[in-house]
């Protein structure tokens, strides 16, 4: 068998060796194996009428295997998918190992997608059967649904039917349709299965091009649930039983291998977050739980960290003064870990009990013992604030194509501004360094993914001749092996006088010594110099989360600093706001003065009005800024900076 195939019914060679030498297994044996362990725990808990309802162990496999039969029953061929349309929901957990079960392939989609974005997904992965959460997902299916002449069925979890429609089920009616397919019928199904098949599929949403179907074996999810979570420390619940929020996006990697997967792996117990959570109630449910461990993606923390400047701002004289005063000292402590004094470490651990304590129990993480970020670098701004609340945030880095993590930070493997190290039994490579030791990060373990759905070229474009994986992204290794990334190389400035600038670190120096600077970019490719466009930070609508007009607190302190009374970004693009124009000039110059050299200074730059955001189309649904994006839309902006 070769290393990697573009058929869904195809079978790899799994990358096992003296490093990694265990057992590959199935879902399904994993689900048994935690099954003997984990029964009598409780495993997902969702609020329902203001009540948290609690389901086992035990009663999850069992409705899982009931979704499986019913899946069976309208139809589920062999490696077709079931699509899954919806927020975070014990029916997602269910439908997706009911999925798997019965032999399909799990495929979630971003609840943001268009109907064409869904009917892409759907035609490609040959969707059988869709699961979808409400009215607003079935309206979508409705509208494509005659163009997927796959599509069997349609399962409604949320919401009651509108209106009767042949094939279309509510979930109590789901669960009961397979009835009277029997146990053995399953469980030669299931006995079928290999672990060097496909039973995941991730759209990664690609900055560029169609989606491309990342393929997953069950190898992929058993091996990477079980050691990736234990390089980061996850405890297996007959140690101390875990328990997480469920919020981020599940059709991602992140959210579906550390809240689904690895939940079953480790009899973890899941509370689900409300829809709402990116947009505001996340904070509410982290306080009603208090997690164990929380996961999120930068721009997560750094919403957190507003908000909480944004109360810091409010506050008095001397409360302000005692919390800078406490963060100062948490920060250091956290910073220089030997070199400060006995009187040092004791004034930072009062500090610590009597103020921040506190703010980390508003904040939900009184119990929480690891703070994890990924899909997406980290500011340096971000990183500090929170040491400055003693929470570390441990950086992992991976991709769809190596399910999720496959650098960890963690208690025991830590390093500020690196990503951790491979998860043992995994490891990294860079190719084409440089002079200062950057080259492009390539990936080899059995997190590694099979391929990608019907794309045999896209498939063979992503790995080297020896079957190593390029990430596309350039980092660097210190001489203990921890990995520091360092860029995209598609991402990767090269002027017109040949040479390479990396963006980020830039962009990160500009929103560090500007604190009203939301985003920044930085444009030079194939030009003489580098321009940046910037955009400031203002208040989200509660209801859509996109940008206002309204600038947050944390910019109006800004404003008021350097003499200005503007409190809307319109009335500073305007009138080119003297003040805070040549503020911003000062900040850049400031950066300027510390760039590697001359071809990283920012000659010109111009403040947008209005910020980034997904429906904009400038980010991500994971919020990665889309470069290419931005370049089209903000193309008149950007050759005025050119202009002779």
């Amino acid at each position: 068998e070769a290393l990697w195939t573009s058929f869904a019914d195809g079978r790899v060679r799994l990358r096992i060796d003296n490093s990694c030498p265990q057992t590959p297994i199935t879902v399904h044996q994993m689900f048994k194996k935690s099954l003997e362990k984990y029964g009598a725990l409780n495993a997902l808990a969702s609020k329902k009428n203001g009540k948290w309802e609690k389901i086992t162990f035990s009663e999850y496999y069992c409705l899982s295997r009931k979704a499986a039969k019913g899946f069976l029953k309208l139809g589920l061929e062999r490696f077709h998918s079931v699509g899954i349309l919806g927020f975070n929901s014990p029916e997602w957990f269910i439908s997706a190992v009911g999925a798997v079960f019965a032999g399909g392939i799990v495929t979630g989609i971003y609840t943001t997608n268009s109907p064409e974005a869904c009917h892409y997904i759907a035609y490609d992965s040959k969707t059988n059967i869709m699961v979808v959460e409400n009215r607003k997902q079935l309206d979508k299916i409705m509208q494509i649904w005659s163009r997927l002449p796959q599509l069997k069925a349609v399962v409604l979890y949320k919401d009651s039917v509108p209106e009767r429609h042949p094939n279309l089920y509510t979930m109590e009616e789901f669960l009961e349709l397979g009835d009277d397919i029997s146990d053995t019928t399953l469980d030669d199904i299931i006995n079928s299965q290999k672990p060097n098949q496909c039973c995941v599929l991730v759209y990664t949403s690609g900055t560029t091009g169609k989606p491309k179907g990342a393929m997953l074996s069950h190898d992929n999810i058993t091996w990477t649930s079980a050691h990736c979570s234990r390089a980061a420390d996850m405890q297996p619940a007959e140690v101390q039983q875990e328990s997480i929020v469920s919020y981020l996006p599940l059709s991602h990697i992140a959210a579906q291998i550390y809240d689904l997967w690895t939940g079953i792996q480790w009899g973890e117990q899941v509370y689900f977050a409300e829809p709402d959570a990116l947009k505001g109630s996340l904070v509410n449910t982290l306080r009603e739980v208090q997690p164990t461990s929380h996961m999120g993606v930068p721009r997560v923390w750094e919403k957190i960290m507003e908000k909480l400047k944004d109360a810091f701002a409010q506050s008095g004289f001397m409360k302000k003064k005692m919390l800078s005063c406490a963060m100062s000292l948490s920060l250091e402590r956290n910073l220089n870990c030997s070199s400060s004094s006995d009187l040092k470490q004791f004034w930072a651990r009062l500090a610590d009990y009597l103020v921040l304590a506190k703010i980390r129990n508003a904040l939900g993480f009184s119990s929480c013992e690891k703070h994890f970020c990924g899909a997406a670098p980290l500011h340096t701004e971000t990183l500090y604030f929170f040491l400055g609340l003693n929470i570390t945030l441990y950086e992992a880095y991976g991709m769809s194509e190596t399910t999720g993590p496959h650098c960890l930070s963690g208690p025991y493997v830590y390093r500020q501004h690196s990503c951790g190290k491979p998860t043992p039994g995994c490891k990294v490579k860079l190719v084409d360094e440089d002079t200062e030791g950057n080259g492009e990060i390539c990936f080899w373990g059995r997190t590694v993914f099979m391929g990608y759905l019907n794309m045999e070229d896209k498939t063979k474009e992503a790995f080297d001749e020896e079957g190593w994986l390029r990430s596309g992204d350039l980092g660097k290794l210190d001489k203990d092996g921890f990995l520091y990334v360092t860029g995209r190389i598609k991402d990767l400035i090269i002027t017109a006088g040949g040479e390479n600038v990396p963006p980020i670190p830039i962009e990160d120096a500009v929103k560090k010594e500007l604190p009203i600077v939301s985003n920044a970019m930085v444009i030079g490719d194939r030009k003489k110099f580098l321009s940046m466009l910037l955009t400031l930070k203002s208040v989200l609508d509660p209801d859509t989360s996109d940008p206002t007009d309204v600038l947050t607190e944390q910019a109006r302190d800004f404003c008021q600093k350097t003499g200005s009374k503007a409190t809307k970004v319109s009335e500073i693009v305007a009138t080119r706001d003297q003040a805070i124009y040549q503020a911003i000039q000062e900040g850049i110059d400031r950066v300027n003065r510390n760039a590697t050299n001359r071809v990283h200074c920012i000659q010109k730059w111009t403040v947008l009005p209005r910020d980034f955001s997904i429906s904009g189309g400038e980010l991500g649904p994971t919020m990665k800024l889309k470069r290419l994006t931005v370049l089209e839309k903000y193309r008149k902006e950007i050759d005025s900076f050119y202009e002779e």
